[in-house]
């Protein structure tokens, strides 16, 4: 009952729980609680979220996987690397930051959390291993780089277009430094000369907060925020005037069409519960939704092109005639004799004839207080469909990283990881995640770190961190109103500064020339697809199990010569002369099905390569399994020896290697007598047979070599 009952709560392990315990937990959930709150904060933006989001993910989530986990000291929460996957595969599918978006990013916490709950309950966890370290090594040194560039607009504090190519995108950020807003550049950089001065001088003060509560200040002293509102009649720009109306236009559109669908897919309903939705009338309705919604989204696309280009102008505030609203002009075209107030403004949101007009720097704004409310997210099969493949890919790399560091804890504490729990962990805080309005989750870095050098002992620690959350999403969420959006951009970049790793990469290259191709070949795919991440790790874990299977298709074969030092080498690196008795050959690698063909023609190219030898021996200690291809090769490939006038031997076949011919009869077929447990013991037997048969082998290279006795 015991065991059930740990099996059922993980955490029951802590107990007894003792006082000495409880405060190093404490001080370490306090300290990283000081750095989870900014930090979630900086995650949820670049996830495309609204900031007060990344609160709800750093609250249950966190205790969650601490409770249900198997490490004592792994930091769950918002990460850089789930949050840019989650923001790169739901910005093709809705407008980030909208509600749209938003129940698309907890829809994907939701499958992320039944994948890796699936995957931990039915102990699959080695699926993990698809994933080779040097493809994440590629692909994180890919994503920081991206992570980190796509925050740069936000330091200038200039728009940053979305499109199918990340790298288009930030050439049109370069393209707009001469608009940069000094105020905005000035609080990024304050923040991470701050981050990175506390961080070398005094790494044990939470050099993120620190940041974040002196930037925070100093916004609301100086009237960082500057926001004004303003009706589409007062746009005056020509171009910019015709981009808004037809924004304007489509936005009804896009509205009745939705309209449309709706209406459409009720009388679809009430024919499906009829039964006849499979005649004439439910064909031409589905046809219709299908149509409506091809539309919908290319009036969505239409208007995500305007929305940037709009969002790119820079306006210019001008008084208008008495007793009317004051003018917009585009910046550096105001007519002549019109004084604008030297303020620039841009258009951060249109919304029917209404817009937002933002001219100081970008905040937070106002967080909602209390906590997030509780219930799962809509349900739609067709969700379902476009966001599998993301939430397959974020549940790998999610889980890839939270094992890497609950293993590098392990190896300090000496503690027992169980990959299988660690999934169940990781896939019960991302539907408890899902439940709470929180995006995907992973295991923290910087956070484990943080928390296991402040002294945790338990997961104890994390369940405090959450408590710490929860009283900032009751009382502190006011204070958080002027935290600059610039130093939020500054922290992620701080957090991901340190993923760049190309010493990895090269360590990789140094190892296995493949294993750096594939390393390579996933940097590079992942930057070329960008924002589309989840393409780039594809590419590079197919190509990581591509270069495997070539690897196992042609093992290395080695024609064998007796070395001076007596033993066996490969013949033509050591320049070893050929025995006229026997040809000595060495595979190594599994026979299976892939490289059959491969052991053929290496064997027979090696007799031929031999003629004067009437014996072959197949050195076999490399071979580590063989199948039911390799089974009748090997049938064949004796069979053609024998043929020819040449007796084949074998030693040093592993058991599993020889339960396999015994059991399909290859054994009988070749004969026990050809099967010897050493090299050495075949090759005495074979120059013996060949001294039977009367010929001379005294200056045979391949026979035996005395052995001294001592005595």
């Amino acid at each position: 009952m015991k065991l059930s009952l740990r099996t059922l709560f993980p955490f029951l392990r802590w107990f007894p729980y003792g006082g000495a315990t409880l405060r190093a937990d404490f001080l370490a959930g306090l300290t990283v609680a000081l750095v989870l709150v900014p930090q979630s904060m900086a995650y949820a933006q670049l996830a495309g979220m609204p900031a007060y989001y990344g609160l709800y993910a750093a609250f249950l989530p966190v205790a969650v996987a601490a409770l249900w986990g198997s490490s004592n000291q792994l930091g769950t929460g918002p990460v850089a690397v789930a949050s840019l996957l989650t923001a790169s595969a739901l910005t093709p599918l809705a407008a980030p930051g909208s509600e749209s978006f938003v129940a698309l990013a907890i829809m994907l916490a939701l499958l992320v959390g039944v994948i890796q709950l699936a995957l931990g309950v039915f102990k699959l966890g080695v699926v993990v291993n698809f994933l080779s370290h040097p493809v994440i090594v590629g692909f994180t040194n890919a994503a920081a780089i991206i992570i980190a560039l796509s925050q740069v607009n936000k330091l200038m504090g200039v728009p940053m277009g979305r499109s199918e190519s990340f790298i288009v995108d930030i050439w049109g950020v370069l393209q707009l430094a001469g608009d940069t807003h000094p105020p905005t550049l000035a609080m990024g950089l304050a923040a991470i000369f701050l981050i990175w001065v506390i961080r070398k001088k005094a790494p044990k003060l939470p050099g993120v907060l620190i940041a974040v509560a002196l930037t925070t200040v100093a916004s609301w002293q100086v009237g960082y925020e500057r926001n004004a509102t303003a009706a589409l009649e007062q746009i005056v720009d020509p171009e910019a005037r015709g981009l808004l109306d037809e924004f304007v236009r489509t936005e009804v559109r896009i509205r009745e069409i939705n309209e449309q669908i709706m209406g459409r897919s009720g009388e679809l309903a009430k024919l499906r519960k009829a039964g006849g939705d499979k005649g004439h009338e439910g064909t031409t309705l589905n046809y219709e939704i299908e149509l409506l919604r091809l539309q919908l989204k290319d009036r969505e696309d239409e208007n995500r092109r305007r929305n940037r280009a709009i969002r790119s102008v820079v306006f210019e505030q001008a008084a208008g005639n008495p007793g009317e609203a004051p003018k917009f002009h585009a910046a550096g075209r105001l007519p002549a004799g019109v004084q604008s107030d030297g303020r620039h403004w841009r258009i951060s949101r249109a919304t029917g004839g209404s817009l937002r007009l933002v001219g100081g720097g970008e905040v937070v704004g106002k967080v909602p207080e209390g906590l997030p409310s509780i219930g799962l997210p809509k349900f739609s099969w067709d969700m379902v469909g476009g966001l599998l493949a993301a939430a397959l890919v974020i549940s790998l790399v999610g889980f890839m990283e939270a094992i890497s560091i609950a293993k590098a804890i392990a190896a300090k504490t000496k503690q027992k990881i169980d990959p299988n729990q660690e999934l169940i962990g990781q896939g019960l805080a991302n539907l408890v995640g899902a439940a709470t309005q929180a995006f995907p989750v992973s295991g923290s870095f910087s956070r484990s770190a943080v928390n296991i050098n402040a002294g945790a002992k338990t997961g104890m620690s994390s369940v405090i961190t959450a408590a710490f959350v929860l009283l900032t999403l009751l009382f502190l969420t006011p204070l958080l109103y002027h935290l600059p959006q610039a130093v939020l951009a500054a922290v992620i970049i701080m957090a991901v500064i340190g993923l760049v790793n190309f010493g990895a990469v090269k360590h990789a290259w140094q190892a296995n020339r493949h294993d750096g191709v594939a390393a390579v070949v996933t940097f590079v795919a992942t930057l070329a697809f960008a924002p589309h991440l989840d393409k780039g790790i594809m590419v590079g874990a197919g190509l990581a199990i591509g270069l495997y299977l070539y690897r196992t298709m042609t093992p290395r074969v080695a024609i064998l010569g007796r070395h001076a030092d007596g033993t066996l080498r490969d013949a033509k690196v050591h320049d070893l002369p050929p025995s006229k008795v026997v040809t000595a050959v060495r595979f190594d690698g599994r026979l299976y099905f892939a490289n059959v063909a491969y052991f053929e023609d290496a064997i027979l190219e090696a007799v031929a390569a031999n003629p004067e030898a009437r014996a072959l021996l197949v050195v076999g200690e490399g071979i580590n399994e063989i199948d039911a291809s390799g089974e009748e090769v090997m049938h064949h490939v004796v069979q053609h020896l024998r043929d020819a006038g040449i007796e084949p031997a074998f030693s040093g076949l592993k058991k599993q290697v020889v339960d396999v011919m015994r059991a399909t009869g290859l054994l009988a077929f070749i004969g026990e007598s050809r099967l010897f447990p050493t090299a050495d013991t075949a090759l005495e037997a074979i120059h013996a047979e060949a001294a039977a048969r009367g010929e001379d082998h005294a200056d045979s290279p391949l026979r035996p070599v005395p052995q001294k006795r001592f005595g």
